[in-house]
């Protein structure tokens, strides 16, 4: 078990509970204690670290869960409901990287200035938007039904997919 004591001075952000006990004691009154049981062993600084990293991934699941409807099905068959987990996942998985790349944030790392989204609305902002397409010269022509308020982010978008890079670079391996 590690004891976790963060000066609230210090860290106005930290996690952790002041114990009532000694509120009124000034020396404990003046921080935040936690604590973490792992059958890890290595020194304590190691995994306060490696278990910070993690502290996120509680909203994740619940943006799978509510974004995505990852607790509302269930198939008969097993492999059914495995391969539609597969897809739920895919489908969370290339969203988190539109909003990485495209909307240059990520869900854990967000810029003091710019808006977070959760996946719920970035689907209806990019997806459930109504569209009808037209022909000039012979050419199929996509028209989006948007507001003008709109128009100036969607276009940043498109401008913006036309010149990304992946946050990671592929290389394909042969072997004969």
């Amino acid at each position: 078990m590690i004891g976790i004591r963060q000066h609230i001075e210090q860290r106005v952000t930290a996690k952790g509970k002041t114990l009532k006990l000694f509120a009124d004691d000034p020396v404990i009154g003046k921080y935040r204690f936690s604590a973490l049981v792992t059958d890890l062993d290595l020194p304590a600084v190691v995994i306060w670290r490696t278990y910070r990293g993690r502290a996120d991934c509680e909203n994740r699941i619940k943006e799978l869960k509510y974004d995505f409807a990852a607790d509302s099905f269930s198939m008969k068959n097993f492999w059914a409901t495995e391969a539609t987990l597969n897809v739920v996942m895919l489908a969370y998985n290339l969203m988190s990287l539109l909003r990485q790349v495209l909307l240059k944030t990520s869900a854990t790392k967000c810029p003091s200035n710019s808006v977070q989204h959760t996946l719920q609305t970035l689907r209806y902002k990019l997806f459930a938007k109504p569209a009808y397409i037209t022909t000039e010269s012979r050419k199929p022509i996509l028209n989006l039904a948007l507001a003008m308020q709109q128009r100036a982010w969607m276009q940043g978008l498109w401008d913006a997919s036309k010149t990304f890079d992946l946050p990671a670079k592929f290389s394909p391996i042969y072997s004969p």
